[in-house]
C-alpha cells in the first residue's frame, strides 16, 4: 500500500466527538520532523450519517484519514479493500488513498499495541488478562494473538459481553477464558494485564495490585495516570499507557500516508506530552 506522494497533501482525523483528539498534534509534529512543509492535518466532527458524503467529496490532494469512534466500522463499505489486520476485527482506523486512486483501510491499533509493549520490553508472554469487552478489547485480543503463547482471560460485566468476546476469541483463534468482572482483582496477577475500560472503571482495583506485579497496559491517556496505573508503578511494575498506544499507532499511519519510514516516534511523543500538559 502506497499513498500518493508530493507536496500540498492533506490528511485528517474524523469522528464524533473529535475535539479531544491528539492526532493533529502528533501528525503535524511528524510532518515537521520529516520536512513535509506542504502537508496539513485537521480534525472534522463527522458522524456515521455524514461519513459517505465527506469521503466522496475528497479531492486528489488527500493522502489519508484517521478514524475514531463511531466510524471504524461505518467506513468499511466505502473502501476498495481492507487489510487482513483490519478485517480480523472488522475495524478500520486508517484510510490511505493510493497512487492509483484506491481507498485502502487498515488497523494500526493492533500493531501499535504490539509495538508499544515491545518498546517496554514485552516481546512474548505466557498468559495475559484483558479488562473489559468493548471495541478496544477486541483489538487487544488481536494484538495478544501475536505475542501470547497461552490463555487470555477476559473479565466482563455481562453475559452479552461474554458472548461477544467468546465470538472474537473463536474468530481470532485465541485461547480465551471468560471471567466475571466481580473477579477482576484476579486478573492483576497475570504477567500482562491490558485494561481497555473507560475512565474510572478500574479505580477500585488499585488496592488489589500485587506486591510484585507484571506489566500493565492501560489504554487511557486522560486523565493520567489512572489510580490503577499509579499504584502499579508504585509497586515497581512496568506501565504502558494510552499515549504510548496513540503514538505508536499514529507513527504507522504517518508511514503509510507519507511513504516515509521510520516515522519520527520521539517527536510525536513529545508533541503528545506537550498537548496533554497544556490541557
Amino acid at each position: 500500500m502506497r499513498a500518493r506522494s508530493g507536496n500540498g497533501r492533506r490528511a485528517a482525523v474524523l469522528g464524533s466527538p473529535i475535539a479531544h483528539s491528539l492526532s493533529p498534534e502528533l501528525h503535524r509534529a511528524a510532518y515537521a520532523a520529516l520536512g513535509l512543509d506542504g502537508w496539513s492535518y485537521d480534525r472534522f466532527e463527522i458522524d456515521e450519517a455524514a461519513l459517505p458524503g465527506f469521503v466522496e467529496g475528497l479531492g486528489p490532494e488527500w493522502a489519508g484519514l484517521s478514524l475514531t469512534m463511531p466510524l471504524k466500522r461505518a467506513v468499511i463499505p466505502l473502501l476498495d479493500s481492507v487489510t487482513a489486520t483490519a478485517a480480523s476485527v472488522e475495524a478500520v482506523n486508517t484510510v490511505v488513498f493510493t497512487e492509483d486512486g484506491r481507498r485502502v483501510g487498515d488497523n494500526t491499533d493492533i500493531p501499535g499495541m504490539v509495538a508499544a509493549l515491545r518498546e517496554r520490553g514485552v516481546g512474548r508472554t505466557d498468559t495475559a488478562a484483558v479488562l473489559g469487552a468493548g471495541a478496544t478489547a477486541s483489538s487487544a485480543l488481536a494484538a495478544l494473538t501475536r505475542i501470547c503463547d497461552g490463555e487470555i482471560a477476559v473479565y466482563v460485566r455481562s453475559e452479552a459481553r461474554a458472548a461477544e468476546m467468546r465470538e472474537w476469541g473463536a474468530r481470532l483463534n485465541a485461547d480465551v477464558r471468560i471471567a466475571p468482572w466481580d473477579d477482576a482483582a484476579e486478573a492483576l496477577r497475570a504477567p500482562l494485564v491490558i485494561a481497555t475500560t473507560p475512565a474510572g472503571s478500574t479505580d477500585a482495583l488499585a488496592e488489589a495490585v500485587p506486591a510484585q506485579p507484571g506489566t500493565l497496559f492501560d489504554v487511557l491517556y486522560e486523565p493520567w495516570p489512572t489510580p490503577l496505573a499509579a499504584r502499579w508503578s508504585a509497586a515497581g511494575g512496568p506501565v504502558v499507557g494510552g499515549l504510548d498506544l496513540l503514538v505508536h499507532q499514529a507513527v504507522l499511519q504517518v508511514e503509510q500516508m507519507t511513504g516515509r519510514s521510520p516515522g519520527p516516534l520521539a517527536a510525536m511523543r513529545e508533541a503528545g506530552e506537550r498537548a496533554l500538559a497544556a490541557r
